[in-house]
């Protein structure tokens, strides 16, 4: 069974950043995705940003946020995080951390069996 826990959310203006954290806890093995997702008040879960940790870290951004927001690892740690930058009104959510055991990547929630509680982000 794997424990996820997110941290570092908040309030914050238009304009500013942002950095969201991930560990987690329990089997993890290697060939898997980590992703961040989001949802908005009223809306659905959609992804944000994933990373393969194979040690290479390929990694995928939704369009709304590239250039904008990074996604890192630390392996060793079982730690993922990601950077938000240049945040938007639209960026406000709760921000769910997720695994998913495959090679592939996937943007749809229901192919992430392992979620956190997620942290809040507010953009005003």
């Amino acid at each position: 069974h794997v424990q996820l826990v997110e941290s570092g959310g908040g309030s914050v203006q238009a304009g500013g950043s942002l950095r969201l954290s991930c560990a987690a806890s329990g089997y993890i093995n290697i060939n898997n995705y980590m992703a961040w997702f989001r949802q908005a008040p009223g809306k659905e879960r959609v992804g944000v940003a994933a990373i393969y940790n194979d040690g290479g870290g390929e990694s995928y951004y939704a369009d709304s946020v590239k250039g904008r927001f990074t996604i890192s690892q630390d392996n060793a740690e079982n730690t993922v995080y990601l950077q938000m930058n240049n945040l938007r009104t639209d960026g406000t959510g709760m921000y769910y951390c997720a695994l998913r055991r495959s090679q592939y990547c996937s943007p749809e929630p229901h192919d992430y069996p392992d979620w956190g509680q997620g942290t809040q982000v507010t953009v005003s």
